[in-house]
């Protein structure tokens, strides 16, 4: 069965494939990763294949037990690097990341504009609630998943306010009569709530062109009541289809719950890609750029998250349901701990089958390892089951692994009639509404 509706694709721009060894390669431009060049190119290839647009996550820490093998977290400001590539392109939605914990929603609300602007209506808000971080903003532990949620919820209705604060239609810019703007048509927020104290207004107009698309990553009860109720789509990680088809399932049912259309809200899994031109070198990519990743490592992730210890655990043996303790109070991410435990639980895999897994060895990504048509395979195969809106490529490994996809994996579902063939509108609002 081949879907009626298209579906939305975006490509990230955090450099995936430089991930594990992979930035050792010689093609790997690694030397670039603190420029724009470098995410420029990928941003341009991305328009010419037609996508929803570019997105860039963040995080505002570096991880510096993991910085003598990688990046660490280390990254540009999304906003600031998105800004450049505007004025290079045209047509490509720019999705950029902005904390709700840690950033006050004045300054969000003029980035994100400010960055509408400079796209010409391209810009897109990823919200996130952060993980990690506190230590640089005066906090001495993350707040509870409630707490985060519920600033969020609140950041996000100050945001959209000052964005309707000053109307762009309150511009005159009247040369002849010396009128810059109607005053009476621009109003302050005046907000007073549980978190926040915001006079207001915004001050920059908002684009009036097409809305600002609102994008959210999380995927637990509180994550899931947030999205429902104010996302245009779900950025998530869903390691198998059956995860993917619950979640889309559940978050439709929450957007209808709260008055919204089923359609209003887009699922669009984070898809893991190692392509290559045939499966041996595909696996042996994967295979490469994982090579050096740290037993200790994994073990510390599985016990992280799961409470489990595995570092005596026989290699041939298989771990259970019956094997799980209770989960920890704490753990990094809800969501990624509850997909580890689900993939236990159903699968029961042997440690070493455990240990390749992408809940433990990744973010828990839907992952395919393979060529070009394989990848082409599974996405109709998860498109036709009604397990995703679209997805979020990462390409992983190699710099070759972005090009097939944009080469030859986008163009196979455009003539399948999974994808648009070309853009039909130019405002990230326009191709998410492209169906």
């Amino acid at each position: 069965m081949t879907p009626s509706k298209k579906l939305h694709i975006g490509m990230s721009l955090a450099p995936t494939w430089l991930s594990g060894d992979a930035w050792r390669r010689p093609d790997s431009g690694v030397e670039g990763l603190y420029g724009s060049d470098f995410y420029l190119d990928i941003a341009q290839r991305a328009e010419r294949a037609k996508l929803d647009f570019a997105f860039l996550p963040d995080s505002l820490f570096l991880n510096t037990d993991l910085l003598a093998s990688g990046t660490g977290f280390a990254s540009l400001d999304p906003t600031l690097l998105l800004a450049s590539i505007a004025r290079e392109t045209s047509k490509i939605g720019l999705l950029s990341t902005a904390s709700t914990t840690f950033f006050p929603p004045y300054i969000v609300a003029r980035q994100i504009q400010s960055l509408n602007w400079l796209s010409n209506g391209r810009a897109g808000w990823n919200i996130v609630t952060a993980l990690d971080g506190n230590g640089n903003f005066g906090l001495t532990e993350m707040p509870s998943p409630e707490d985060r949620y519920a600033r969020a919820a609140e950041f996000t209705e100050v945001v959209r306010r000052l964005w309707a604060s000053f109307p762009q239609d309150a511009l005159k810019l009247d040369k002849a009569g010396g009128r810059f703007a109607n005053p009476d048509g621009v109003k302050a927020v005046d907000h007073q709530g549980a978190f926040f104290s915001v006079k207001g207004p915004l001050n920059l107009p908002r684009y009036d062109k097409a809305p600002i698309p609102l994008v959210q990553a999380g995927a637990s009860a509180a994550g899931r009541a947030f999205a429902s109720s104010v996302a245009d789509a779900i950025f998530a990680s869903t390691p198998d289809m059956a995860a993917a088809i619950d979640l889309r399932s559940d978050l439709r049912s929450r957007a209808e719950a709260q008055g919204r259309q089923g359609d209003d809200i887009r699922v669009l899994p984070g898809l893991s890609l190692y392509l290559a031109p045939t499966q041996a070198e595909a696996q042996e990519l994967f295979a490469e750029t994982n090579a050096r990743m740290s037993r200790q490592r994994a073990f510390a992730t599985v016990l992280e998250m799961t409470g489990l210890d595995l570092s005596d655990w026989p290699a041939d043996s298989n771990v259970t349901a019956s094997d799980l303790p209770p989960p920890p109070e704490k753990v990094r991410s809800r969501t990624h701990s509850q997909l580890l435990r689900r993939m236990i639980e159903r699968d029961e895999p042997t440690l070493e089958d455990l240990l390749r897994r992408p809940e433990v060895i990744g973010s828990a990504h839907w992952l395919v390892v393979g060529t070009p048509a394989d990848a082409v395979a599974a996405i109709k195969d998860w498109a036709a089951g009604g397990a995703i809106d679209g997805f979020v490529a990462f390409p992983g490994g190699s710099v070759e692994s972005v090009q097939l996809f944009l080469e030859q994996v986008v163009p196979a579902l455009s003539d399948l009639g999974l994808f648009r063939k070309d853009y039909r509108g130019t405002t990230f609002f326009d191709h998410l509404n492209d169906r």
